[in-house]
């Protein structure tokens, strides 16, 4: 009987610390962080994005003189097509080019799709209007780049 009770005992005790380490996990992992730390992980990417599509600075540069000319533009002219560039690209692609996507300077599928029709009819683009910016995409705005003259 003392041995029953003694296995009892440890089982209860087991049970009980097993319970009380996953209560003490549960909490630790409902608990929100802080808010300086929650401040630094928005910090962490808060940089936009930059996307050249194989566009140099100085090629970046003339087709961010071409959206400033011609599709409102006002960002600096550092050669790096940013969020207001590709936001600007997306007016003049959804007044000419049939993009129909959210302006926000995100260049999905929709972006490039729309920028392929653009350069498959000016730009000598011959390649699937499928919203990948392969080699073929890169090479014909590279051609649209150095097209514009600044």
């Amino acid at each position: 009987m003392r041995a029953l009770t003694k296995a009892l005992v440890s089982a209860t005790a087991a049970v009980g610390i097993a319970a009380g380490g996953l209560a003490t996990a549960g909490t630790a992992m409902a608990a929100p962080a802080p808010a300086q730390q929650q401040a630094a992980s928005a910090d962490a990417v808060a940089p936009l994005a930059v996307v050249n599509l194989g566009l140099s600075t100085a090629e970046a540069k003339k087709v961010q003189d071409w959206l400033k000319r011609y599709h409102g533009y006002n960002g600096a002219r550092d050669g790096q097509l940013g969020t207001n560039s590709w936001k600007a690209f997306q007016r003049g692609l959804a007044k000419h080019h049939g993009y129909q996507d959210k302006i926000d300077g995100i260049v999905g599928p929709n972006t490039v799709k729309a920028l392929q029709r653009m350069l498959k009819k000016h730009w000598n683009y011959n390649g699937a209007i499928d919203g990948i910016a392969g080699s073929g995409t890169q090479a014909a705005f590279k051609r649209f780049a150095n097209g514009n003259p600044t």
